[in-house]
């Protein structure tokens, strides 16, 4: 499959409020990698994930993602842009008072889809690809925490983005689940999709490699 360029950052500065965390960040990602991003907790990880997605606002040097021109995006494009790719977080983030496919719909719905078999089919789909066949009439809190993390991942997958951003995925795991978590983002990764994953847990980086990118000292650099 031909790759396709999902991130690209030239000469830019990352700011959290009035601080700059980072300094004239480059970076490229493409479809079908999978990458490391790590860094002590305040070296600015999380704000420049955020500011993939443009939660964190980028005023200098050139920034697209997924097509989508980051400096000086206009607020009606930024739903656009969330839809393009999928977001993972560390505490999953899961709708509680609904049912684990009730989740998955409930992102259909509030992205523009109509119809409702689609919908079904669709969150059928997704349960089995991450190993929730048959659950989705549970309750979230039913479920393990690994499960929980497999349902954060479907929630991610719905629009089929080509670009998937893991904040700390296996951070709330016990190590068996997060191995089985790794798997599933690095399959992921090798259907033409890109994934940039965030994390602490440097025990990952045996059992899975993968490029690794650090956040230190005000820069992103490549190790």
């Amino acid at each position: 499959m031909e790759q396709k360029t999902v991130i690209n950052i030239a000469n830019v500065d990352v700011f959290q409020g009035d601080s700059l965390v980072l300094k004239e960040v480059n970076y490229k990602l493409q479809t079908g990698e999978f990458n490391y991003l790590i860094g002590e907790t305040g070296s600015g990880k999380s704000s420049l994930l955020r500011s993939l997605y443009a939660d964190v606002p980028l005023y200098s040097g050139k920034a697209t993602v997924s097509g989508f021109d980051l400096i000086g995006i206009n607020d009606k494009d930024i739903p656009m842009l969330r839809r393009s790719l999928g977001i993972v977080f560390q505490d999953f983030q899961l709708l509680f008072d609904r049912s684990v496919e009730e989740n998955l719909i409930f992102v259909m719905k509030a992205t523009a889809w109509k119809d409702k078999n689609k919908m079904k089919d669709r969150a059928a789909e997704l349960l089995a690809k991450t190993g929730l066949k048959n659950k989705g009439y549970k309750m979230p809190y039913q479920l393990s925490g690994g499960e929980q993390q497999r349902l954060g991942i479907a929630r991610a997958l719905v629009n089929d983005p080509m670009l998937i951003l893991a904040d700390e995925p296996t951070g709330n795991l016990d190590p068996i689940s997060s191995a089985e978590i790794m798997e599933l983002l690095f399959d992921i990764s090798q259907e033409n999709r890109a994934v940039l994953m965030a994390t602490h847990d440097y025990s990952l980086f045996e059992k899975f490699a993968a490029p690794r990118f650090q956040c230190a000292d005000g820069r992103l650099t490549a190790l």
